[in-house]
């Protein structure tokens, strides 16, 4: 990302930022409204920059080809990313985008599924499923197309602790790179760099385990600055 500049309305999101992420895990850390859902939607092309450059793996990000994009992005909810009624049907689409006829893709998604110990879930109906159970679908659906760099939008957000803990493992096992926007630090204080977004800027940029204790140190005096002036906000200074 380069020179990068966001706005929308009268709001400036980003301005001239510039970040170079080449690590194979990344986290992505900061309060609501730090910009990392944004930052998200910019690297994947959902966003266009109102300034600047960004380019994932060599390809420059804007109004490519589907087929083109290197990068797959698993959003907060679920229902926002799933669009077919079975499992079976959902992940099939990133493989048919990918020019793979329906047929041979279907055959893929039960393999692919099977081979997961998931094979009873292709003729799945979406709406049986339980929220946790919903977005491991949404991950299942990126894994399979597999694109070069995966976002991943507060995965673990409405999961239970043993589906953390398989989404924890499946991410460390993933081949591609991964960038995780988490509330969760734990899930991304042992990454070799974390990025810590304030209000749009980089407030830290570093090794996991120092930048989420910075955080925590930040937050730990915000909270005590409250307590003291009740009528306070809790905005980064």
């Amino acid at each position: 990302m380069e020179g990068v500049t966001l706005r929308r309305g009268s709001t400036t999101v980003f301005s001239g930022l510039n970040l170079e992420l080449v690590e194979s895990r990344i986290g992505l850390i900061g309060d609501n409204g730090a910009g990392k859902s944004s930052l998200f939607r910019l690297l994947c092309g959902l966003d266009t920059p109102s300034a600047g450059r960004i380019s994932v793996h060599g390809t420059e990000v804007g109004p490519t080809d589907l087929r083109e994009r290197p990068v797959g992005m698993m959003f907060q909810s679920p229902d926002e990313q799933i669009i077919f009624p079975t499992v079976e049907e959902e992940l099939a689409l990133g493989l048919e985008v990918s020019g793979v006829p329906r047929r041979q893709a279907r055959e893929q998604v039960r393999e692919f599924l099977r081979d997961r110990g998931l094979g009873h879930w292709a003729e799945r109906a979406i709406a049986c499923l339980s929220q946790g159970q919903r977005q491991h679908v949404c991950w299942l659906a990126l894994t399979i197309a597999a694109p070069v760099l995966l976002l991943l939008d507060e995965p673990f957000a409405s999961l239970d602790l043993p589906g953390q803990i398989l989404l924890a493992q499946e991410i460390q096992q993933a081949p591609q790179q991964i960038i995780v926007s988490t509330h969760v630090l734990n899930h991304v204080r042992h990454f070799e760099r974390v990025v810590w977004l304030a209000e749009g800027q980089v407030r830290s940029d570093g090794p996991g385990q120092e930048v989420c204790a910075a955080y925590e140190v930040d937050i730990a005096r915000r909270m005590d600055s409250h307590r003291l002036h009740p009528g306070a906000t809790l905005a980064l200074m």
